[in-house]
C-alpha cells in the first residue's frame, strides 16, 4: 500500500549558521552529519535519532540555481521527542545555558512539553512520544 510512512527530514531556518550551529550542537547536543557546511555556508544538517534536522540560511536557499528552492519567513517549530524521566535533567540543562523557558504544557494528562526558543526564535519543544496517539509497533 502507498503510504507516507515518517518525516525524513525536517527544516528551520536562521540568519546566523555558526550561532545556530553552536547552539544545536553545544545547547541540545546534536552531532552533525558531516563536519563541514553545506556550499557557501547555506545550511548544516544535525542527527536527530533516525531523522534529520536541517538549518538553512533562507537567504541561501532562494538564490537562483538553487533546486528546489525553499525558504520561510519568521520563526518555526519542532518538536524533539525526550523520554519522561529525562525532563528535569533538560530543564535543567537549558537553565545552566541560559535558555528562558517560555512554557510549559501538558496535553490531557501527559507529562508536560517544555517550550523554548532557538538563538533565531525558531520554537522548540521536548515532548514525550505518548503526547501522540502513535501505534504500537
Amino acid at each position: 500500500m502507498l503510504a507516507l510512512r515518517a518525516i525524513l527530514e525536517s527544516s528551520l531556518y536562521v540568519t546566523d549558521l555558526d550561532r545556530a550551529v553552536a547552539f544545536y550542537r553545544d545547547v541540545l547536543g546534536l552531532r552533525t552529519v558531516n563536519d563541514e557546511y553545506f556550499t557557501n555556508q547555506r545550511g548544516a544538517a544535525f542527527l536527530v535519532g533516525p531523522t534529520v534536522l536541517l538549518l538553512f540560511r533562507a537567504e541561501e536557499t532562494r538564490k537562483p540555481g538553487m533546486l528546489p528552492s525553499h525558504g520561510a519567513s519568521g520563526p518555526g517549530h519542532v518538536a524533539f521527542c525526550v523520554e519522561p524521566d529525562e525532563l528535569p535533567a533538560w530543564r535543567k540543562r537549558l537553565t545552566e545555558q541560559g535558555v528562558k523557558i517560555e512554557k510549559e504544557f501538558s496535553f490531557d494528562s501527559q507529562p508536560p512539553s517544555i517550550y523554548f526558543r532557538d538563538p533565531d526564535g525558531n520554537v522548540l519543544e521536548l515532548a514525550v512520544a505518548s503526547s501522540w496517539p502513535f501505534p504500537k509497533s
